[in-house]
This record gives C-alpha cells, structure tokens and sequence, in this order.
C-alpha cells in the first residue's frame, strides 16, 4: 500500500487530480471510477484546472459512481447526480452518456443493481477514487457481520446519516437507503485512490490501513487489494506509524 501524507489540502488535491489526468493521457479510453462528497470537491476543481492547461480530453473517458441515494432525483440538488454535473461533468468535455451512476429512483431497484453489476463487469475500472466514512464505510458499504460483493440498496447507519446531515436542511431530510457499489465491485478496479482528511478521520485510517481486516471496518478489505494509494492530510494520518512520503515525492511502499 503507498502513502503519501500533505501538509497542504491544494497539494493533496492536486496530486490526486494528477493520477487522474495521467491515466487520462496514457489511456484515453480510460474508465474511471468516481465519488462524491465534501473529500473530492478540491480534486475535482484541480483536475478541470489540470484539464484546461494541459489539453487533457475526457471524450473517450467511461466513467461509473460508486452511490446515490435512494428517492433523490437526478435535478435534486442533493442527489450525487447533481453533484457530478456541478463539481466536473459540466466542466470537462466528457460526453454525458459516458457517465454512469447508480439509479436511486428505478422502479425496480434490484434489477438496476443486476444491471449495473453487468456494466461494471463489461467495464472494469481502471481507477478507483474513494473516500472513508468515519465508521469505516467505502461507498455507502457499512460495518456488518458480512458484505454483499455486488451492487445492492443499503439502509444507512444513522451515524451516515448524521455526518451527511450538514449537507441538508435536516437529518429528517437525509434520505435513509442508498444503491452502492458493493466491495466486491470496487476490490475488481485495477488500482484504488483512498482520499481522506481530518483529524476526525485519523483513528478509521488507523484502523482501516494497518487494523485487522474485518468487515466491521469495510475499508480494511483495502488492505487485500494488490494496487491501492492512498493520500492523506497530516491530521488524517496522525495516529500512523512513520513511514508515509510527505509532499510530492515518488510513492515509498510503507505498510
């Protein structure tokens, strides 16, 4: 597992937004796996920046997220679909009907799961960006005695819950399933980009990159994956042993 620890966010987001534009440039038919929430906002505007100085073209990009929430519709300003179209769809040149996310309104939930599922497979992603709830979660897969591998509808912890609550005018207003990727779904990419930040977060990564791996702490199962890098800010890896690169050196191996 590489790490790299920041001292600066804008560091942080642009070295993210780099690997994607990367990728981008070595393989520009690339599927990208992507995610939402308060971690990627910063990458993705550093990634338009990137994306306009350099001439980097998403034309033949795929991209696929990993949730939405279920009973949000796509012009709700809540949904992940909004999100998406606000914080990079709208701002690089990737044709829209590329761009995939889980349907929270489908009439038959489950069989947009099967169907998503059959996309993923015909897809493979090529990266993986995450973030990490607090209680462990990687999409909106929550701690339990087991995970399901596929996509799937999830009720969410009322901890989720609360946590996303600042993005709406009430935690009555936070809807309570979700459709995610399953951790099977999201261990098939070839390589994984784990984001986080935050002093809060600093004890999940301790569990989740050097803990037992266990499913009551989802993001463990990261550490059976063969190519994941992870980026932190100082605060979020405070409580690691040393031995994560600082800044914008090459990756080191350091778990």
């Amino acid at each position: 597992m590489d790490i790299r620890i920041f001292e600066d966010n804008q560091e942080l987001d642009q070295a993210a937004a780099r690997l994607i534009a990367d990728l981008a440039k070595a393989k520009p038919d690339a599927v990208l796996g992507l995610a939402t929430g308060s971690t990627p906002v910063g990458i993705y505007r550093s990634l338009i920046e990137t994306a306009a100085a350099e001439r980097v073209s998403f034309k033949r990009i795929t991209t696929y997220n990993l949730d939405e929430y279920v009973g949000l519709t796509p012009d709700n300003e809540q949904s992940y679909a909004y999100y998406m179209n606000q914080h990079l769809f709208s701002k690089i040149d990737i044709p829209l009907n590329q761009t995939f996310l889980p349907d929270g309104m489908a009439d038959d939930l489950d069989a947009f799961c099967a169907k998503y599922d059959r996309m993923l497979e015909s897809a493979r992603v090529d990266l993986q960006l995450l973030g990490l709830g607090h209680n462990g979660h990687i999409g909106f897969n929550e701690p339990d005695r087991e995970l399901t591998a596929g996509t799937h509808v999830v009720t969410l912890d009322e901890a989720t819950r609360e946590a996303n609550a600042r993005f709406f005018a009430s935690l009555d207003e936070v809807p309570k399933q979700a459709v995610t990727m399953g951790v099977g779904s999201i261990l098939k990419a070839a390589r994984i980009l784990l984001v986080v930040r935050g002093a809060d977060k600093a004890e999940v990564v301790k569990r989740a990159l050097s803990g037992p791996v266990t499913t009551d702490c989802p993001a463990s199962l990261l550490q059976l994956h063969a190519d994941v890098t992870v980026l932190l800010d100082k605060e979020a890896a405070s409580l690691l042993a040393p031995g994560g690169n600082q800044g914008c050196s090459p990756f080191a191996s350091a778990m």
